[in-house]
């Protein structure tokens, strides 16, 4: 099975969540500047998630990209991912309306972690099926960004409880880090 059906899919699911994201953000009362002030732990929660989906939808794109067939495996691994990335709506909205409160900042970082988790289980997947001679094995190499995420997760979870400031911190530095397109794939690529 070609990799088509599965990339458009995908790309609705994204879709879907994005949209879900930006319609979850309410509208002010006022007319005034200062009636956005209490929407700006919403609005910063919404850019960080944003930012999060933009990444795993890109890095997917180009995973897809070299994947040259599709099995049942993979179809279920990635569901998998797309289960934990259709959460980010409600921990992204419940972490903003309660002002960065400890309990929706830690579970916040499950979800991402859970979705860390889920999108090596799918890279695992499509590597054991295309080969450790295909292009996404070469592509993927050590994975230094994919090993480290989770553990900055596992740090930022408990430190939700401790400082908010540091746990969001962290939750940015690991958008920072894959912010910058994964390039592994393109140097690969001969198309």
């Amino acid at each position: 099975m070609k990799t088509g059906r599965l990339e458009a899919f995908s790309d609705g699911v994204l879709a879907i969540i994005i949209t879900i994201m930006v319609l979850e953000m309410k509208i002010p009362h006022g007319a005034d500047i200062e009636s956005l002030k209490p929407l700006l732990p919403i609005v910063i929660s919404y850019i960080l998630s944003f930012i999060y989906l933009g990444i795993y939808w890109n890095n997917h794109h180009h995973m897809l990209h070299v994947t040259s067939k599709v099995s049942g495996g993979i179809l279920w691994a990635n569901l998998h991912l797309l289960f934990w990335l259709s959460l980010i709506p409600f921990v992204t909205g419940w972490m903003g309306e309660n002002n960065f409160a400890p309990v929706p900042m830690a579970l916040y970082g499950v979800n991402l972690l859970m979705a860390a988790i889920a999108y090596a289980i799918l890279q695992r997947t499509i590597i054991n099926k295309q080969g450790p001679d295909s292009i996404i094995a070469k592509s993927v190499g050590k994975d230094l960004k994919g090993k480290l995420s989770p553990v900055i997760y596992l740090i930022a979870i408990p430190a939700a409880f401790l400082n908010q400031w540091i746990c969001g911190s962290l939750y940015f530095l690991v958008a920072l880090i894959w912010i910058v397109p994964d390039k592994r794939i393109e140097k690969n690529i001969t198309d």
